[in-house]
């Protein structure tokens, strides 16, 4: 009979199938409860699990209740050292009672809120669900591949630390039943004919060497049945490993973003934010991921993370600079093993003819080597110089932009742009 075991995780005085069932049921309401954290949360919590708040009439459910009649009803109810007969009793508490908790009504925390703590894994699957990378499709992905070992049944070679135990003692006591049973059969054929033999008329009967015969080979079936191994070299099964290719998929995802004057702290951490979900949702797509930072003023550098969103650094706006640049990295990364996404920042400010040859740079070098390619417009000017020199390039199905003034538009923007079509 087989026997199946749940390997999955459990903590302690925790059930995996109830916490699974829970999530299932009330997966529109914790999408809601999600997607209002997302709003609210630091860019380091957003990497963390999360704890919702619950009312009871959102997780109600309908129950049968006994009615009381419409005739007289008498109870007794134990315990009543405050009212007499016939006293009538008030339907709310007096002014400055508690309730229950040992709270004031309407303050501090209330016994009825259900708080659910999400794990991480959940966290960020109920944030990302129904988004979808546009048109992620295998022909058009690359892929890498690795050598791993996977099972591939049992051998009878191999080294001791391989050793299957249970298929072993399967194979074990499946020889003994099958010889044991072998061995009577033999033994019960050799006794019925000794018995016919000894039983047969003096003038039938058969010389004395064909009894000795079976006397003989009976006393040796005997001897192999009492002497049947326990575990033979032949029962020996081990655990057979062979290698196979894996797909593993990887991408780079590029950081460009305008760091002049005319973006102060406010607007960094808007596109801070919209970078964290931009990762986070690369990081459940494929197996490995990239990071690159890029920052440009009326040139380009590639960073780190922390020059990227601290540092400081004087000078104009020359959004062709940070193109060139990005596209002096994806030459570095072989199309056929990696895919490209940019993820640009910026204010909208691009001066004199710049915001053109941007838009055409991008357009005839970057359009066929990225993957996909969006544009944030952060601030309250949506319709800026280089968003109007966009907007004529970001209409393919790789190409998409988007806009937030405020750190509560963020995570619409970002939903808006990978909603399936």
């Amino acid at each position: 009979m087989s026997t199946l075991i749940d390997a999955r995780h459990r903590g302690r005085d925790k059930s995996a199938d109830n916490r699974a069932r829970f999530l299932r049921r009330f997966k529109g309401l914790l999408r809601t409860k999600v997607a209002d954290l997302a709003k609210q949360r630091s860019i380091r919590d957003s990497t963390q699990g999360a704890e919702v708040e619950l009312s009871p009439n959102d997780i109600s459910e309908p129950r049968f209740r006994h009615r009381a009649g419409s005739g007289a009803e008498s109870r007794v109810l134990p315990g009543n050292d405050r009212f007499t007969r016939g006293q009538k009793i008030p339907r709310k508490p007096p002014t400055g009672s508690q309730g229950p908790g040992g709270h004031e009504p309407g303050e501090g925390d209330s016994e009825d809120v259900f708080r659910f703590a999400l794990t991480r894994d959940e966290y960020l699957a109920i944030l990302f669900d129904d988004l979808e990378l546009p048109r992620l499709l295998r022909t058009q992905q690359a892929d890498m591949t690795e050598t791993r070992m996977r099972r591939a049944g049992y051998t009878r070679q191999g080294v001791p630390g391989t050793l299957a135990v249970p298929r072993t003692m399967k194979t074990s006591l499946a020889r003994r039943i099958a010889l044991a049973g072998s061995l009577r059969e033999q033994l019960r054929v050799a006794r019925v004919r000794l018995e016919t033999l000894e039983q047969a008329p003096l003038p039938a009967q058969a010389p004395d060497d064909e009894a000795e015969a079976l006397k003989a080979h009976l006393e040796t079936l005997e001897n192999r049945l009492r002497t049947l191994p326990f575990l033979d070299e032949l029962d020996l099964r081990y655990r057979a490993s062979v290698p196979f290719q894996l797909p593993r998929t990887a991408a780079v995802m590029i950081c460009l973003m305008d760091v002049s004057s005319s973006m102060d702290e406010d607007l960094k951490d808007i596109a801070k934010r919209f970078f964290l979900l931009l990762y986070l949702f690369l990081e459940r797509k494929y197996d490995r991921i990239e990071l690159v930072f890029v920052r440009h003023t009326d040139d380009a550098e590639e960073c780190d993370e922390r020059e990227f969103f601290h540092g400081t650094k004087s000078g104009g706006t020359r959004v062709l600079a940070g193109l060139q640049k990005v596209s002096e990295i994806a030459n570095r990364y072989a199309p056929a093993q990696w895919n490209l996404y940019l993820a640009q920042a910026s204010d909208g400010d691009a001066f004199g003819d710049d915001g053109a040859r941007s838009a055409q740079f991008l357009s005839e070098h970057l359009r066929e080597r990225l993957r996909f390619a969006v544009y944030l417009g952060v601030g309250n000017e949506e319709n800026s110089t280089l968003a109007r020199n966009y907007r004529g390039v970001m209409d393919g199905p790789n190409f998409s932009m988007a806009h937030a003034a405020t750190r509560d538009q963020v995570y619409p923007a970002f939903r808006a742009l990978f909603l399936p079509c």
